[in-house]
C-alpha cells in the first residue's frame, strides 16, 4: 500500500491527512514540515486520519512533539479528526487524549493552498541515522506527554539512544 501525508494551509489552520500508514518512515517529513509551520505562526494544526490504515508509536509520539511544542509556546492546539475506533484506543492507550483532542467526525479537509503530496516508499542508507534521531525524538515525546509511557518504551529508548552513538560506517 502507497502511503503518503497531504498537508496544507486554510486560513490559521494547518492540515495533514494521512494516507495509508503514519510510521517511522514518514513522521521525519511531518515533524519538519509541523516545525517550519509553527516557525510561520500557525498555532492550529488538524490531522485528518480518515484514510489511515495504521500508525506505529513513532508517528504518534511525533504528533506529541507537535502538541507538546504548542503547549510550550502557551497557545494552539492539535486536533485529530475522523478517528477510527482502533486509531483511538491506540491514542488514548498512550494517554494522548490528555494532549489533543480526537474526534470521530469533523468537517472534510477544504480545499487547501499548497496542497502537496508527500510519497514515503523508503529511504536511503545515509538517512537512516536521522530516522532513528526522529523516532528517539518521537518516543521521548510520549514519555514526556505521559510519564507512564516510560515504563513501555524504556527498551526502545536505550536500543535509539545506542544505536545513535554506536554508528559504525557502512561499506
Amino acid at each position: 500500500m502507497q502511503s503518503s501525508i497531504q498537508v496544507g494551509v486554510n486560513g490559521d489552520a494547518v492540515w495533514v491527512k494521512v494516507e495509508g500508514k503514519g510510521n517511522f518512515l514518514n513522521s521525519g517529513n511531518l515533524k519538519e514540515f509541523t516545525r517550519e509551520m509553527v516557525n510561520r505562526g500557525y498555532r492550529e494544526f488538524v490531522v485528518d486520519l480518515e484514510n489511515c490504515a495504521m500508525m506505529d508509536s513513532t508517528f504518534m509520539g511525533t504528533m506529541a512533539g507537535v502538541a507538546l511544542r504548542l503547549k510550550e509556546l502557551g497557545h494552539g492546539h492539535l486536533h485529530v479528526v475522523h478517528c477510527g475506533e482502533r486509531s483511538r484506543n491506540l491514542l488514548m492507550g498512550l494517554g494522548l487524549d490528555q494532549i489533543f483532542d480526537i474526534h470521530s467526525n469533523g468537517a472534510a479537509a477544504p480545499q487547501c493552498e499548497l496542497l502537496q503530496g508527500e510519497k514515503t516508499n523508503g529511504f536511503a542508507t545515509e538517512q537512516k541515522k536521522q530516522v532513528n534521531a526522529d523516532m528517539l525524538d518521537a518516543h521521548e515525546a510520549l514519555c514526556q506527554a505521559v510519564p507512564q509511557n516510560f515504563s513501555r518504551f524504556k527498551d526502545v529508548l536505550d536500543y535509539l539512544k545506542q544505536d545513535l552513538h554506536h554508528e559504525t560506517p557502512s561499506n
